[in-house]
């Protein structure tokens, strides 16, 4: 295991009405907030009155910004860290899902800085201060309610690229799991498709004596293939949210990362889908998952499909050990495409082979070569090719 410093400063408020805490919070950190939020679903289902009474209540202005797209662009940074310049805002409050948390962690950097805040996205060490964060949660997925990063994309030259800072972690997350009753049948799949990610993303390291951080992972990855499926059929149940929305939290709250720190491989990747494509992040990373497992299989990688094969989907550990990994491939791509319901190919979300080359060269310079196993951009093209 490796050594770590871990600090967790978000302070959660986990359960149904928990947003009643929500006020009271904010004015911790000032009089006048942005609200931050998307599409306007938060305005149909009540939320946003509730959380504008709440602020009103803890005696808070608010000065608001709406429409956030589902992969944030770097536009409506920009509007943003104008809006709190010249508003003077003391905290920043997204309501809503990853991205719109991701926009509001790239405001809050850009807002103390005087030059364009993309320069923040590609260099993280120019990020010196941050407004404070409060959010309020309402899809299960990137796990940016507990974490330091986001994802921003910059269509003008086609980059999706992470920010990341300490700094930028919420001082608080209001997650009440009834705010995700009203999530689509195909946002929750690709929602659980996401967190499963995260935890592959770590558990698929080279670090040794991970014991105890490796059956977490198992546990949370088991949650996951317990309540995705039962959250798309059935979404009112409280049990099958609440556990999805924790679960989410956790794969990427640095926890499970403690001990096992490395490079990420299919985010990348997918990364480079998105900001080309503009799909679903979820979808992405089903689709090139199963791919990536299949491409890094081999004898010095086979153990840890073995452990994912019998401690995760019990595969039975008396089979050949490249059996069992195989087998546990096969049981992560079907429960992706046939459980949750996603796309198992780049063709299904209308992408062919005319960006791949770009786009392999372009993740490979992300850092690729340190991942779990090594991975060039002629790699990565082949991995695209054979997820066509």
């Amino acid at each position: 295991m490796n050594n770590f410093v871990y600090s967790i400063p978000t302070t959660i408020y986990f359960g149904k009405g928990q947003v009643e805490c929500l006020g009271e919070e904010v004015q911790k950190y000032g009089k006048k907030a942005l609200l931050l939020y998307g599409g306007g679903s938060i305005k149909k289902s009540g939320l946003y009155d509730t959380v504008k009474e709440q602020l009103a209540q803890a005696g808070v202005a608010c000065v608001e910004l709406g429409g956030v797209e589902p992969n944030p662009r770097i536009t409506s940074v920009r509007e943003g860290v104008k809006i709190c310049k010249e508003q003077h805002v003391d905290v920043i409050v997204p309501v809503g899902g990853g991205s719109t948390i991701d926009c509001a962690k790239a405001i809050a950097a850009g807002a103390h800085y005087e030059g364009d805040a993309w320069d923040l996205v590609i260099d993280h060490s120019k990020i010196k201060e941050a407004t404070p964060i409060v959010s309020v949660l309402t899809l299960s997925a990137t796990g940016s309610e507990m974490d330091c990063g986001g994802v921003i994309t910059n269509f003008d030259t086609n980059e999706k690229r992470a920010i990341s800072s300490p700094l930028l972690r919420p001082k608080a997350s209001v997650l009440d799991p009834t705010y995700t009753y009203t999530v689509s049948r195909y946002q929750t799949g690709a929602g659980t498709a996401d967190i499963m990610s995260h935890l592959f993303e770590v558990y698929f390291s080279r670090a040794e004596g991970t014991f105890m951080q490796d059956r977490i992972i198992e546990a949370l990855l088991k949650t996951c293939i317990r309540y995705g499926r039962v959250a798309m059929d059935e979404p009112d149940n409280y049990d099958a949210r609440a556990n999805l929305m924790w679960a989410s939290s956790w794969a990427i709250n640095d926890f499970v990362a403690c001990g096992k720190e490395g490079a990420w491989s299919v985010h990348p990747m997918e990364h480079e889908l998105s900001a080309f494509y503009d799909i679903t992040h979820g979808v992405g990373l089903a689709i090139l998952t199963p791919h990536w497992m299949r491409y890094v299989l081999d004898e010095t990688t086979v153990g840890k499909f073995v452990e994912l094969g019998v401690n995760v989907w019990g595969i039975d550990p008396a089979l050949p050990p490249m059996e069992i990994a195989n087998k546990a491939i096969d049981a992560t791509a079907d429960f992706l495409k046939n459980q949750l319901e996603l796309a198992s190919t780049l063709k299904e979300v209308n992408i062919g082979e005319e960006n791949l080359e770009i786009m392999a060269k372009k993740a490979a310079a992300m850092g690729l070569k340190n991942g779990y196993r090594p991975l060039a951009w002629q790699d990565v093209l082949a991995i695209y090719k054979a997820a066509l």
